[in-house]
């Protein structure tokens, strides 16, 4: 009986996780199917799904109007870029909080999460003016830079939180045999938290490769990113929604495929240490 009720739980589950993956993943299903249709499909009422006559011509056009692997650069260079300089500040930060935690460690890390409960707009002027007097709008190091600042608390709390599951009882043998600060944590604490780095490494690339706010505004078009290659499909005239999605296609395609083909990784950092 309990066996039957188990199986039965099982189904359940495996069910609505299921809808639920099928609900979100629905939009992305929608954008793409839409990318293949003409403009006159794509707003046609009631929508097709996929009785509709295919096409690729939109993403001819879309690479004819923009420079897509222009953008596609921009795009990787920026992430990867502030993802590798937010994951070396960020290191020997969270190591501190973890390790050698001092009276206001807590209060700190609660200050850094607060951030990111700032509205972006409410520091838009300020840091364009810094920019604009610097030379930094447009630039790709500006944008490497402020999204290493937006992403580090998040980087930081990660990073700790992984930290905090290691025993500081390896890390103190260590000292013991007289390795040093440095040694600790490239030889020791990295290695062992080499799957929570990997999480907080694609979490981090993932959520700079999708910053709009900040991309739309510090940028013009030397540096402009894939998000403003989508933005750039939204006109005065009006939206042209196959075209859009297919740039949005465009646009998705690779972080989707390093997500499809890292997920095991990402899936274990993410659950680091929650079994003991």
């Amino acid at each position: 009986m309990a066996r039957a009720v188990s199986t039965q739980r099982k189904a359940l589950v495996t069910v609505v996780a299921w809808v639920i993956g099928i609900v979100i993943f629905f939009p992305i299903l929608w954008t793409i199917l839409t990318s293949f249709k003409t403009e006159a499909e794509a707003i046609a009422s009631p929508p097709s799904f996929l009785f509709f006559d295919w096409t690729t011509e939109n993403y001819g056009e879309v690479q004819a109007r923009s420079d897509y692997f222009r953008h596609f650069w921009n795009s990787v260079i920026i992430s990867v870029g502030s993802t590798v300089l937010g994951l070396i500040i960020a290191v020997p930060a969270a190591w501190a909080m973890a390790f050698v935690p001092g009276k206001r460690t807590k209060d700190v890390l609660m200050w850094m999460l607060s951030t990111k409960m700032l509205p972006p707009v409410g520091v838009l002027i300020p840091i364009y003016l810094l920019f604009r007097d610097t030379g930094l709008l447009d630039t790709r190091i500006g944008l490497v830079g402020v999204l290493t600042l937006i992403n580090l608390p998040i980087i930081v709390w990660m990073l700790y939180t992984y930290f905090k599951e290691i025993p500081g009882e390896i890390l103190e043998a260590c000292r013991m045999d007289g390795a040093m600060l440095k040694e600790e944590i490239l030889y020791i604490l990295t290695p062992m938290a080499v799957p929570g780095i990997a999480s907080t490494l694609l979490l981090n690339v993932i959520l700079a490769w999708n910053e709009a706010f900040w991309t739309l505004n510090l940028t013009a078009a030397k540096a402009a990113p894939l998000t403003a290659f989508i933005a750039s499909y939204s006109s005065p005239e009006g939206l042209f929604y196959a075209k859009l999605s297919a740039a949005s296609t465009m646009a998705i395609a690779p972080i989707l495929i390093l997500g499809w083909f890292s997920q095991k990784q990402l899936v274990r950092g993410l659950t680091f240490g929650a079994v003991k």
